[in-house]
């Protein structure tokens, strides 16, 4: 393999998919890393078969890379066995190489909060999930900070885009594009961030170039919040679809999906993210790196596309 400066991604779904053709589109090389050694099929791309728990196998294709991003996605209820020991390889990795590691974050570890979220907040984790994501966040900060790494997180809220996964995207939308009567856990009308994959990516390459940005979170820019209610019905508009139909969920119809359904079960312990104002200020980012947040609408049409061409990554 060359040994030219690259850029190494672990994961490719929707948002690892979206940075690695950010890069190429810049004229950089980039090491795609997945356990099947998929990914976009794309000059400039090189798919590369790993195990992201294999510190070895990690630095060994990260050896004179510029940036090492963590776009991986363990399956939802795996979260607990699969997110420390990926962690642990890529701060090692990073240690190694000198890769700068910059990680995709989420909101989980701020917990349950009144009011918009900041970078500021405290960590204080209402769930298991959170906590996994917290350890994840100040493990590799205490790394950062006794100078053995370089890194950053990058979070944001639940994504749009082609092929991601959210509530709203595996219960509502589908439905209201058929015309159809959707159900979501959910306070319909209370205020709620959703991010654009595409702008996760922006904010990740950006952050990764720039030295200053590293040693804290950032939050991706995120455009203004929608309700589930108002999202599903701009999302019918914009398909030309009948005009939605959207009502919540009761709590013991979730609880009893849990029996059967492991994400579903998963769902139980993050509810307050949806039955209350769920909302990201990602106002430090604009100002520092100048990154306005796509338009919801044009965030929706990918995500409508994306589910009527199941092919579109």
């Amino acid at each position: 393999m060359s040994r030219m400066s690259h850029h190494v991604i672990v994961g490719a779904g929707p948002v690892g998919s979206a940075t690695a053709r950010l890069l190429v589109g810049q004229g950089e090389q980039v090491r795609l890393l997945t356990r099947s050694g998929g990914g976009p099929q794309q000059d400039g791309i090189t798919r590369i078969a790993a195990d992201a728990t294999d510190a070895d196998a990690l630095a060994r294709h990260a050896e004179g890379a510029r940036a090492l991003y963590c776009c991986a996605g363990p399956a939802y209820h795996r979260w607990s066995t699969e997110w420390p020991p990926i962690g642990a390889a890529l701060v090692r990795a990073a240690e190694v190489t000198g890769a700068v590691l910059v990680t995709t974050g989420n909101l989980y570890a701020y917990g349950q909060v009144d009011g918009p979220m900041t970078e500021q907040l405290p960590l204080r984790p209402n769930s298991t999930k959170g906590e996994v994501r917290a350890k994840l966040w100040t493990d590799a900060l205490a790394a950062h900070e006794a100078g053995r790494i370089r890194t950053a997180e990058v979070r944001g809220s639940d994504y749009l885009g082609a092929g991601t996964l959210s509530p709203f995207s595996a219960l509502v939308l589908p439905k209201v594009l058929k015309g159809s009567k959707s159900s979501i856990p959910a306070d319909l009308d209370a205020p709620h961030s959703w991010t654009y994959v595409g702008d996760v990516a922006r904010m990740l390459v950006a952050v990764a170039a720039k030295e200053s940005a590293w040693g804290r979170p950032w939050h991706v820019p995120t455009a203004a919040p929608m309700s589930v209610r108002a999202l599903a019905i701009r999302a019918a508009e914009l398909a030309e679809a009948p005009p939605a139909q959207v009502t919540r969920m009761p709590g013991f119809a979730l609880r009893l999906a849990g029996f059967f359904n492991p994400a579903a079960r998963e769902m139980l312990e993050v509810q307050y993210q949806l039955q209350r104002p769920f909302v990201l200020d990602s106002s430090a980012a604009t100002a520092t790196f100048g990154l306005e947040p796509t338009p919801a609408d044009e965030a929706l049409r990918e995500t409508i596309r994306g589910l009527r061409t199941p092919s579109m990554r």
